[in-house]
């Protein structure tokens, strides 16, 4: 059922609307409520596939269904269109106007409607791409704040990284950080390229999200078994490579990959005169799970995250063990 979440007339006899589709099932009383938001940030198109692919699942099984989906497909339906990263002629970032007021501005009305409406969740599950110079490998991020009720709900998403970040670096206006406040756990998370889809990457988290769905008690029909993360926390080590010149950036290394100390992440090269300007590495042994993905770089840019370890397994996600 196809439910109007938030509507504002604009110029020229247009309206702004926030639709949602609700797909429930099951039992008439007590039913619990599972949200899938994406589309806050316009350039970021991973979660359209999420949704269509979660949809026509359920379409498609409504007997393993018990409790309620609500699918928000675009929070941000003009950056969709526009193909912009924030609401187009405001120039802002939906993420920083959480929770919003009802009686604020248009984006501040939009914003505490969507709070509103997501409000009585069980669990929100808030769906970013990466922007169009990194991709990612899936994972969830999280605040160190509430990092112990929401880590043993992300190691069943089927992800690849859980990374907890600390307080000082998460902003209270993203609406991850607004509903959780409010009790609402929300789980945030980051894969892929922007403006971009990529299949794999959405295909894996739709599987996590019918394996949480299970534990969860509103999904009876088959799930593939979860991968394991690895979990990082708070005062962990991640090198952060930035490029030390301009050029363009020739990746080598495979993206998800597990790295020797000193092995090779990528090149820089000089187009013009055939020449590689400087060979960027794997300062410590680790995980690669960021990779520059626009090639044309300039001193300082991202190139590469890596997580740090001598074994992986080491990073392993293991009941009752982790830490913040």
């Amino acid at each position: 059922m196809i439910k109007r979440v938030a509507s504002i007339s604009l110029p020229v006899l247009e309206k702004l609307e926030i639709l949602k589709n609700r797909v429930e099932s099951g039992r008439k009383e007590k039913k619990k409520r599972i949200s899938i938001v994406t589309g806050i940030h316009g350039d970021e198109l991973e979660g359209q596939y999420v949704c269509f692919a979660l949809s026509e699942i359920l379409k498609a099984n409504p007997e393993y269904l018990d409790g309620i989906v609500d699918i928000y497909p675009a929070m941000n339906p003009l950056g969709i269109d526009s193909i912009t990263r924030g609401i187009p002629a405001f120039d802002l970032d939906m993420n920083r106007v959480f929770p919003g007021n009802e009686d604020g501005s248009m984006t501040e009305h939009v914003a505490a409607r969507i709070i509103d409406d997501l409000t009585g969740s069980d669990l929100c599950i808030d769906i970013h791409a990466s922007n169009i110079f990194l991709t990612e490998i899936p994972q969830v991020r999280i605040n160190e704040l509430h990092a112990r009720q929401l880590v043993p709900i992300a190691k069943n998403l089927n992800i690849d990284l859980i990374w907890v970040h600390g307080s000082s670096t998460v902003l209270e206006s993203t609406l991850a950080y607004s509903l959780n406040s409010r009790g609402v756990n929300t789980l945030v998370v980051e894969m892929g390229v922007g403006m971009r889809i990529t299949k794999t990457y959405c295909s894996q988290l739709v599987n996590g999200i019918l394996s949480v769905m299970k534990e969860m008690g509103m999904w009876s029909g088959p799930t593939e078994q979860s991968r394991l993360p690895l979990i990082t926390g708070v005062d962990e080590d991640v090198s952060f490579l930035n490029a030390p010149m301009a050029g363009i950036f020739i990746q080598t290394a495979v993206h998800g990959s597990y790295l020797k100390e000193g092995e090779e992440i990528g090149r820089i090269v000089d187009p013009l005169r055939g020449e590689v300007l400087e060979r960027i590495t794997a300062p410590r042994a680790g995980i690669l799970f960021t990779i520059r993905e626009y090639p044309v770089v300039d001193e300082g840019s991202l190139i590469a995250r890596v997580l740090n370890c001598s074994d992986p397994e080491e990073k392993r996600y293991k009941e009752g063990e982790w830490r913040i």
